[in-house]
């Protein structure tokens, strides 16, 4: 019986195939095998019992540290109605609340790091991640406090539907594999009435866990979903 886990990985209408190594992570494999091609491949489908990549020749994700210079767009896109609906328990998006939410975080001042995240070198949307133990009424909450938590948002309605999330969700990932070295497993939890965004951690390899109650800004209580990343077997 053949316990190996397969991938493919799609070029250009063209298919390769390719088998996870005992030790070797998804990631590792995928590269493995589109070796020749000298790219990066990318996540499609990580859900499944075959791991499915690409590559992309079209399109450029990459993560920039956030500046005070960003904010406008920041608030423009929490004002948006695709990311206003999940983040409204953190007060209206106007300029000067979101310079008071954020500012901190990128003067250094605060532990949580913010990201823009570009297309093609055109800014699109957001990252902020942290770690859990620094928040301890969230720690408690959690099934690994030692992980690192992630938050995103695509800003820009019309690349909705577009592959953009999968992709700037791995690129986070990949980023987060260099800066914290030692953190095991990566942790997000979106509502569960975001069936979107759930879809999209699948798709990068997070699996959803148990269901829990999280206190939010505003006084509210929201059912969210846990899903964790395990970093040795996704990314290596």
């Amino acid at each position: 019986m053949d316990d190996a886990t397969h991938l493919t990985i799609l070029d250009r209408g063209h298919e390769l195939s390719g088998v996870v190594r005992p030790g070797e992570s998804w990631a590792a494999a995928a590269r493995r095998t589109c070796a020749s091609l000298h790219v990066e491949p990318t996540p499609v489908d990580l859900s499944g019992e075959v791991k499915r990549f690409q590559v992309d020749h079209d399109l450029r994700i990459a993560l920039r540290a956030m500046g005070r210079g960003d904010l406008p767009d920041v608030a423009r896109w929490r004002a948006s109605e695709q990311v206003h609906r999940w983040w409204a328990a953190d007060g209206e998006p106007t300029l000067e609340r979101v310079t008071e939410q954020y500012g901190p975080a990128i003067d250094g001042m605060e532990r949580t790091r913010m990201w823009v995240v570009e297309a093609n070198g055109r800014s699109v949307g957001f990252c902020q991640d942290y770690r859990i133990r620094d928040h301890p009424g969230f720690a408690v909450l959690v099934p690994d406090p030692e992980a690192v938590g992630v938050d995103y948002a695509i800003g820009e309605p019309h690349l909705l539907g577009q592959g953009i999330g999968t992709a700037m969700l791995w690129a986070w990932v990949r980023s987060a594999r260099h800066r914290y070295r030692d953190v095991t497993t990566y942790f997000a939890a979106p509502e569960h009435t975001n069936l979107a965004s759930l879809r999209v951690l699948e798709k990068v390899g997070f699996a959803p866990g148990t269901w829990f109650d999280e206190p939010r800004a505003d006084g509210s209580v929201a059912t969210v979903v846990g899903c964790s990343l395990d970093v040795a077997r996704v990314v290596g």
